[in-house]
């Protein structure tokens, strides 16, 4: 990080898990709960085109960048051509871009699914052919059963590539898990070979004690999406738990419903805060980090760009410490 004139230079903010084509349904009725919400979701889906991905994305990926946020794990269920579609669009906005490939088997429409791990995996190698960065990424226990979860688990480990999975987000999940399979979600995916340090889970409002144990002994890590999480109803992240476990934390814009890092790190603090009772849970510094290195560690990125903050921005003019009025005074109307 560095002060030079009017500019503050530091890391980028790393989105660690993003649907850019859920941006379309902002300012839209989403419907009582997170279920009906998704039937809203996927009728915008099937509409969704190679062209259509490619020119929409570019819009995305550029409020992004203007936020701060310099590189995006893309979790992209659309196809495979929009997979294309979706890193041409990355190229053009030049946002760094992990193209996080779903592989999907049951549930969801039938443009989500494919036939087989074989052809899931095909089209993930066809990705990397091209020269896109990749991460493997089952939907969720969900839309992968267990032999999905196996073959994906050892791919991932082979090819030591991030494997990213929506876990324990709402309650009817891991009921819908525990009768499929007798145990919850994130306890299928350690059976199954799929936690390891380049795994990351989605979410996790809803994981139980022990399920944060596995994630502390395999030293996953935990994506929180905490603007799409209220917005949708989900619940809370126990921040406290994991931060006791240190299991290591980083933020996505997810349903983009609002596109800002700093608003992402603040609700994680506000949430720790009111959970612990007490204020100095988590420093600038850590949350800082969270926004970005640790989401570059979910992503396997080694580097990525920086981004500038303006200091003449009103909201840090003249203030005693920038990095904590940046973190707990700022939008992301103060990068540049």
């Amino acid at each position: 990080m560095a002060i030079v004139g009017e500019r503050l230079t530091l890391p980028g903010f790393v989105n660690a898990h993003s649907h850019a084509f859920q941006r379309a349904l902002r300012g839209r009725a989403g419907g009582a709960d997170f279920w009906s919400w998704r039937e809203a979701m996927l009728d915008l889906a099937r509409g969704q085109t190679p062209g259509h991905v490619r020119t929409e994305y570019v819009q995305v990926y550029r409020e992004m960048l203007a936020a701060g946020y310099t590189a995006v794990g893309e979790f992209h269920y659309l196809g495979l051509d929009e997979a294309h579609a979706a890193a041409e669009a990355a190229e053009e906005a030049g946002i760094e871009l992990v193209l996080l490939y779903v592989a999907y088997a049951r549930g969801g429409i039938d443009r989500f699914r494919q036939a087989s791990v074989a052809e899931y995996l095909r089209g993930l190698e066809g990705l990397r052919g091209a020269g896109i960065g990749v991460g493997v990424a089952p939907h969720s226990v969900r839309a992968c059963p267990a032999d999905w979860l196996d073959e994906l688990g050892r791919y991932a480990a082979a090819e030591r590539l991030p494997l990213h999975v929506h876990a324990d987000e709402q309650p009817r999940e891991v009921e819908e898990c525990l009768a499929e399979h007798g145990v919850r979600p994130i306890e299928l995916l350690d059976r199954c070979g799929c936690l390891s340090e380049r795994t990351t889970i989605v979410h996790a409002t809803h994981a139980d004690g022990g399920e944060l144990d596995l994630l502390a002994c395999a030293g996953a890590r935990v994506c929180a999406c905490l603007t799409t999480e209220a917005n949708l109803g989900d619940g809370f992240l126990p921040v406290g738990r994991l931060l006791h476990r240190r299991i290591p934390i980083c933020v996505g814009s997810d349903s983009n419903v609002r596109i800002d890092p700093l608003e992402e790190l603040r609700e994680l603090d506000g949430i720790a805060r009111r959970q612990e009772g007490r204020r100095d849970v988590l420093t600038a510094g850590t949350l800082l980090c969270f926004g970005a290195d640790e989401g570059a560690d979910a992503l396997g990125l080694d580097a990525w760009p920086d981004t500038e903050a303006d200091l003449e921005h009103p909201s840090l003019r003249g203030v005693d410490d920038v990095f904590d009025a940046l973190v707990w005074g700022c939008s992301a109307e103060v990068f540049r």
